[in-house]
């Protein structure tokens, strides 16, 4: 120990009363020393003391928060045990119960779907005559009906073909006259019999040749007796527009363009859904579903299966399934529905009141009482709203169960 205080000599050192002492073991009576001695000595001494005034501090703070007089708040009522989705509560009492009632439903099979058109109900809407598009009287999205004008084109092709038909008509006047002088100076003996027959065959060629030539015009949209270079191209059925490809001062290439206009009948749609292959089974040919349209949700349409596809998507795994249905009038193409495919035997499910459904982490979770006060969360896979603010429960809870009448107020507490 002496050897220590030698090494450590400015270090404060006890006495026998208990004071502390500075001495100098290596250098005694060196005043630059002693002096140095001392400070050390006094750093000490406050460092000691700051120590002990902390430490003291700590000791009131954590008495004051223990002590129930000082406003404290309560401890907590809910345990949590080893298991997260148990709790316990110290007055289960105030959480009623109520029992699951059984209920008999086909199992169901939801999937989503869009709105299309049926294609053997459009038709399209073609200018055989290339040209300028002088005007458009249609516009996408109206409503037409047949025989209404779409639009109006100047066409050269017109002009050529009515070029065509006066020149055939001109034609055949000719060779009918030259035919009934012919026969006349054949009763007359004028003529022999061959050239009877080649003004005949004339006059033939010149009927044929009017009548091709007044098809082209037909065929090209133009009317024979109205000689004109513009011709006006009409809707072909009643319907709605769903697609245009024309605008006014645009060009026409004929058969060559696209579609200048679609025309859908939209009377009869289309609903194209996407089903998984492991649900395939609820999909059956000429069965029904039931399409839920989200704008509509008070309205129900019944759709037959009519087609599904023979290839399944090599990425989702999934089959196209097209359900036809008569449109009533609100159902527009593009729209998202959902479609519920039913099976072909019932079964026997749960159901409770909709408070006891708790929806946390996009899950379902229903209380069920345990032993000693607990409660024990179950995750289930809730159904459709039935009759009396009851839920379905498709999954993870049995008829006879009894679950928390109302599972917020639960979750709630044991958060606090």
């Amino acid at each position: 120990m002496n050897s220590l205080w030698r090494r450590h000599s400015c270090l404060p050192r006890p006495d026998s009363s208990g004071r502390f002492l500075v001495v100098d073991m290596v250098a005694a009576g060196g005043e630059q020393r002693r002096h140095e001695c001392l400070r050390h000595s006094a750093t000490f001494f406050a460092v000691a003391c700051i120590a002990a005034f902390l430490l003291f501090l700590i000791g009131c703070g954590a008495k004051g928060a223990s002590d129930p007089a000082l406003g404290a708040p309560p401890a907590a009522t809910v345990e949590r045990e080893g298991n997260a989705d148990l709790v316990k509560v110290d007055r289960p009492d105030q959480f009623p119960l109520a029992t699951a009632e059984e209920h008999d439903s086909a199992p169901e099979l939801n999937v989503t779907g869009t709105v299309s058109a049926d294609v053997s109900r459009n038709v399209p809407v073609i200018s055989i005559a290339s040209g300028r598009v002088l005007e458009i009287r249609a516009r996408l999205g109206d409503t037409v009906t047949k025989g209404q004008v779409l639009m109006r084109v100047q066409s050269a092709d017109i002009s050529g073909a009515f070029s065509d038909y006066r020149q055939a008509v001109a034609d055949e006047i000719l060779s009918r006259a030259q035919l009934e002088r012919a026969k006349l100076l054949y009763d007359k003996g004028a003529v022999a019999q061959k050239d009877l027959e080649v003004a005949q065959d004339t006059e033939e060629k010149a009927k044929v040749t009017v009548e091709t030539t007044a098809e082209k015009l037909r065929v090209l949209g133009a009317d024979k007796d109205h000689p004109t270079a513009i011709i006006d191209v009409v809707a072909p059925v009643s319907g709605v527009i769903t697609d245009q490809q024309v605008t006014a001062a645009s060009g026409t290439q004929g058969l060559a363009s696209p579609n200048a206009f679609t025309i859908s009948d939209l009377s009869h749609v289309w609903i194209v859904c996407d089903v998984y292959e492991n649900d395939l089974p609820f999909a059956q040919i000429g069965e029904y579903a039931d399409i839920h349209f989200a704008a509509y949700p008070d309205k129900v349409l019944r759709a037959r299966v009519s087609n599904i596809g023979p290839i399944l998507d090599p990425n989702l795994r999934t089959a196209k399934v097209r359900l036809e249905v008569e449109n009533p009038g609100f159902a527009r193409l593009g729209m998202f529905v959902r479609a519920t495919f039913h099976g072909p035997k019932k079964e026997a499910r749960a159901m409770v009141p909709a408070s006891a459904i708790l929806h946390l982490h996009d899950r379902d979770w229903v209380y069920t009482p345990a032993d000693s006060g607990q409660f024990q969360r179950v995750e289930v896979v809730g159904g459709d709203m039935l009759p009396g603010k009851m839920q379905e429960i498709r999954s993870g809870l049995k008829p006879g169960q009894r679950v928390v009448q109302n599972a917020l107020v639960l979750q709630s507490t044991v958060e606090q």
